[in-house]
């Protein structure tokens, strides 16, 4: 296969790869959105509403240097020695500062539409409740795709002439173009689709497995709540988080040692979080043993 036929096939199984993401974006259309996907939808649409709020600030600051600019006749310097030389230096270090400041606002914008764009993008979270189920659609699809792969390279080593080695391709569904690729030898003189390729999607299939085992049995956690000595401490498997809950804010010896065991301050739950997992677990024992002893 030569090296702009190998690209153009490696297109192609890219494009395929990319579908179990896009079928994960795509899972809530016909069903009403989870609490997960509903908080991710909220995040956009604060993204987008503080996007659009820097966009209109950048304008105005840009419009307002603009119009500053205006009232100095064009080519017009600087009078050294005049008595309005520093009247002008500093009007002129306005305008320019006006400017900068549009510029910033104008970048946020770009940075908060971007962090917009690539919400939901990143693959499929543990906190979705949904998550098992994407992720048994996308072993499925790698599952599926390793099958065609493994009798793309049957068929090809089955065939004794190209037209015959095309003609079973057909039959797996290859378009003619494509087979025609396949058979080609590439720089390496292999042809089909070559063991890296299958040894990198079935440790991607693996990968998700271990995963899938991981979010079962992190799914037959209960849910947990205990009345400390000036604390209220959950595991919620709902949430999927380990929480500290307190009255008021913790003093700076407390907080310390929450941070030392990756607890982070969680405003919209309002209270101290971790991913529940067997380390989360640990990690929470650890500070109520600390807050415990700290209270007696």
């Amino acid at each position: 296969m030569t090296v702009a036929n190998q690209e153009q096939v490696q297109e192609q199984k890219q494009s395929q790869d990319q579908e179990p993401a896009q079928a994960s974006n795509e899972a809530c259309e016909g069903r009403p959105m989870n609490h997960y996907e509903q908080r991710q939808e909220m995040k956009r649409e604060r993204l987008l509403d503080a996007a659009e709020t820097a966009r209109g600030l950048s304008q105005n600051l840009h419009k307002r240097a603009h119009d500053m600019a205006e009232i100095i006749p064009f080519g017009q310097p600087i009078l050294v020695g005049h008595h309005s030389e520093k009247a002008d230096r500093r009007y002129r270090g306005r305008i320019h500062s006006t400017f900068e400041r549009s510029f910033e606002a104008s970048k946020r914008a770009d940075d908060l539409e971007r962090r917009a764009a690539n919400i939901g993008q990143g693959g499929i979270s543990s906190d979705d409740p949904n998550a098992i189920d994407k992720l048994r659609e996308q072993l499925t699809k790698i599952e599926t795709e390793q099958a065609k792969m493994k009798a793309a390279n049957a068929a090809i080593r089955k065939g004794k002439t190209e037209e015959a080695k095309i003609a079973n391709l057909e039959q797996l569904g290859f378009s003619q173009s494509i087979a025609g690729m396949l058979i080609q030898p590439d720089f390496c003189g292999r042809v089909g689709f070559p063991n890296y390729k299958l040894m990198n999607n079935n440790a991607n299939g693996r990968r998700i497995r271990e995963r899938i085992a991981q979010l079962e049995q992190a799914s037959k956690i209960e849910a947990i709540e205990i009345e400390g000595k000036g604390y209220e401490y959950r595991e919620d498997p709902e949430e999927n988080r380990v929480m500290f809950v307190f009255p008021c804010k913790p003093d700076r010896e407390t907080r310390d040692q929450l941070k030392g065991h990756a607890f982070k301050w969680s405003p919209t739950r309002d209270a101290w979080v971790r991913q529940l997992t067997h380390a989360g677990i640990w990690a929470g024992k650890r500070v109520r043993e600390y807050l415990d002893a700290r209270a007696e």
